[in-house]
């Protein structure tokens, strides 16, 4: 009997281990997925693009299709590659992550650029409308595929950037896993409702038993254009501010502590004097200032993108750019 309670108490004490363990997980996963905020806004903002021009029945499936790409990229590619990277070559992670908040910068800020002036609509200068639809699809979600690629890549960067470095390896694994599904369950969820909202307010304007359904309806159709560009927004100016944090964090780490320390100063002093909200006035003057270093880097980067790494991609892949 003293035996079976002896069992029973170590079985309890292994739950209470395993249940502490599963709510690290989970927090950590938490915060290691608030890091990525600026690669996850801009993976919204993005996909949506890659269902324009589709009838409608295939928006979802589409989608669908890139949510599961997604999930192979992170969990079958990324996160072994993260393991690996941590447990061989931890020192690579600081680099690692400046390349990706470089690309984020770059990214905002040739989003920016286009602005001002704006690109063809076609690379190759040929209009699409009457390419088979089954051929495009696959291209389309192929091509959302690989930029998802990049995006999941600076997304489980971050994560693992985000750990304790002491952690054992099968809980960096279940963490970054759990960051992983959960953020690509997000953001094509997300996308999911943006890319049906419009045809939701159709729905609702012409069938709507109810007088206020169908206004509600109209307003949908109505808001969902301004909020596709508010998003593009966002998700552009969190790129830039994510990105250009990332680089700033990455050179006080590196030794070259005089932007961090700043930027750090000026939102003291700014907060101090304002002596309200001194947190959240802290935080935005840092953001500012790392949005700032972050467009001027993405500007510095474009030139290089443009004649050196996309004509190198062009020759390797036979003339097809990477590009979004």
């Amino acid at each position: 009997m003293s035996g079976l309670l002896a069992l029973l108490d170590d079985v309890a004490g292994i739950a209470k281990v395993a249940a502490a363990s599963v709510d690290d997980i989970a927090g950590q996963a938490a915060k290691a997925g608030a890091k990525a905020a600026g690669a996850v806004i801009d993976d919204a903002a993005v996909t949506p693009k890659y269902v324009q021009g589709f009838a409608p029945a295939r928006e979802l499936p589409i989608v669908g299709k890139i949510a599961l790409g997604s999930v192979r990229n992170k969990l079958l590619i990324l996160l072994p590659a993260a393991l690996v990277l941590s447990g061989f070559a931890p020192w690579l992670i600081v680099p690692l992550l400046m390349l990706g908040g470089s690309y984020l910068c770059f990214e905002g800020a040739e989003k920016v650029y286009h602005v001002f002036r704006p690109h063809a609509p076609y690379a190759d200068g040929r209009p699409v409308e009457n390419a088979d639809p089954a051929h495009l699809e696959r291209e389309k979600v192929a091509g959302a595929i690989k930029t998802d690629f990049i995006l999941s890549a600076e997304i489980m960067t971050i994560a693992l950037a985000a750990l304790p470095g002491d952690q054992p390896v099968w809980m960096q694994a279940m963490v970054l896993a759990l960051v992983g599904v959960v953020i690509t369950i997000a953001v094509y969820g997300s996308v999911a409702l943006i890319v049906k909202a419009d045809d939701l307010g159709l729905l609702m304007a012409s069938e709507g038993r109810l007088g206020l359904t169908r206004r509600l309806g109209r307003g949908i159709v109505r808001v969902m254009p301004g909020f596709l560009k508010l998003l593009t927004i966002v998700g552009t100016a969190a790129m830039i501010w994510v990105g250009g944090s990332i680089v700033v964090h990455g050179l006080h780490e590196l030794g070259w502590h005089a932007p961090y320390e700043w930027i750090h100063h000026q939102a003291e002093a700014v907060a101090h004097a304002v002596a309200m909200a001194e947190g959240f006035v802290g935080w935005a003057v840092t953001a500012v200032f790392d949005g700032v270093i972050g467009l001027a880097w993405g500007v510095l980067l474009i030139p290089v993108a443009t004649l050196i790494i996309d004509p190198a991609i062009r020759a390797m892949t036979g003339g097809r750019a990477a590009g979004r």
